[in-house]
């Protein structure tokens, strides 16, 4: 058995980014770019107020109080064209251009009107509250760099940026193949020894959220035929997921029905729970990843290879999951041989800490305890024994994928 990081490591290496295409700006949020983002403006293009105000001479107003005449005004989308002499101000609204002459902002707090005769009560110093040309950025400026997924911020800035067209990798294509005589789909009539088949529409989900596109192969039965006509499906694929009959009573049919269609296997035994039966290998030019049938070991393995198989695809580095230290909240024994994933809740702690507290069953076909989880507890190989109240690293399930 090879470790997990071994593991996630040559499931990605082989792979390369696909091909990319053009997207507008309100269908960009989630994709990763392809290409730098450069600005096509000036952000703001001229000299503008930040505040609403008067703009005035700084010189004019050192000594305060001071009366100055309003000569104009200089609102947002607007301006105005003169020029502000000695003794004069200029009636100016947030995002209005300063006009020449000006160069400080007094804001309308510090301020009396009378008609036209503008009571100065607080001195402004030169450059108060205004926003230099290009304060934000510049037409010129790489704005966003390539191999980023698109945020919120991101998409807001590539707007302003006067960018609406965004070049990006396409989704990355992964068929999704379901294996076992014992699976029927949602909804359809069951046998008294059948289940029904949950995995592939859980990780058809997964493959969306992380910038995939899903492509549901069906259900392979459990012979030569079946498997190899449905499994050619995957052609034109990037990555093809297979969903049981990776463990060692079945490992052979996979491989040799597969192994006629090209099938390489690289390994298909790593040291974790759940999991341990994980098949990776390629068929020509897509990538393989067999995926254990127990539905808890088939979302785990999903979060710990098949999202980096998919950022590979779509250009992004290899990432190690993000964790955090939290209490717990029961002992845990000593953990054996393989890393552990271990389903838990967490909780607020009094003293900050999150407290996580394992289930008490870990069955890795039980569905709806890891719907439950908010987390997975992480022990190392060979993890001592931990009381309740000892720190342990958390992978965070209730956060979206993409935070990933």
């Amino acid at each position: 058995m090879i470790s997990v990081d071994e593991a996630r490591q040559r499931v990605v290496s082989p792979l390369s980014a696909v091909s990319t295409e053009t997207v507008s700006l309100d269908l960009a949020l989630g994709r990763v770019l392809a290409a730098d983002v450069i600005s096509r403006r000036t952000q703001p293009p001229v000299a503008v107020s930040a505040m609403d105000g008067y703009a005035v001479r700084a010189a004019d107003v050192a000594t305060v109080p001071m009366e100055l005449q309003q000569i104009g005004e200089a609102p947002a989308g607007g301006a105005y064209e003169g020029t502000v002499g000695a003794g004069q101000t200029v009636r100016i609204f947030t995002g209005g251009p300063v006009p020449a002459g000006a160069d400080a902002i007094v804001i309308q707090e510090n301020t009396e009107r009378d008609g036209d005769r503008i009571r100065i009560l607080k001195s402004a110093g030169t450059g108060a509250d205004i926003r230099e040309a290009g304060l934000d950025f510049r037409a010129g400026d790489v704005g966003l760099h390539a191999n980023r997924r698109l945020t919120v911020r991101d998409v807001g800035l590539a707007a302003a940026m006067d960018v609406p067209w965004l070049a990006v990798r396409r989704r990355p294509r992964v068929a999704i193949l379901a294996t076992g005589d014992e699976l029927v789909r949602p909804g359809e009539p069951i046998g008294p020894n059948q289940i029904v088949s949950s995995n592939s529409l859980a990780v058809a989900a997964f493959v969306r959220s992380c910038g995939g596109e899903a492509i549901d192969l069906g259900i392979a039965r459990d012979n030569r035929e079946s498997l190899q006509s449905m499994a050619a499906g995957a052609q034109g694929a990037d990555l093809l997921i297979t969903i049981g009959g990776a463990s060692v009573g079945d490992h052979d049919l996979i491989q040799s029905v597969l192994g006629d269609n090209g099938l390489q296997v690289d390994f298909w035994k790593v040291a974790m729970r759940p999991g341990k039966p994980l098949v990776s290998g390629r068929i020509g030019d897509t990538a393989m990843l067999g995926l254990p049938g127990n539905p808890v070991s088939a979302l785990v393995c999903s979060l710990l290879y098949v999202k980096p198989a998919i950022d590979a695809l779509l250009g992004l580095p290899l990432q190690g999951l993000p964790t955090q230290s939290a209490a717990l909240g029961a002992d845990l024994g000593e953990n054996g041989v393989r890393q552990d994933y271990i389903r838990a809740t967490l909780k607020h702690g009094d003293d900050g800490l999150p407290v996580v507290t394992p289930f008490a069953k870990q069955d890795s076909s039980m569905l709806s305890r890891i719907a439950a989880s908010d987390c997975l507890i992480v022990r190392l190989p060979h993890a001592p024994a931990a009381a309740k109240g000892a720190t342990v690293d958390i992978i965070r399930l209730d956060l979206d994928p993409l935070h990933y």
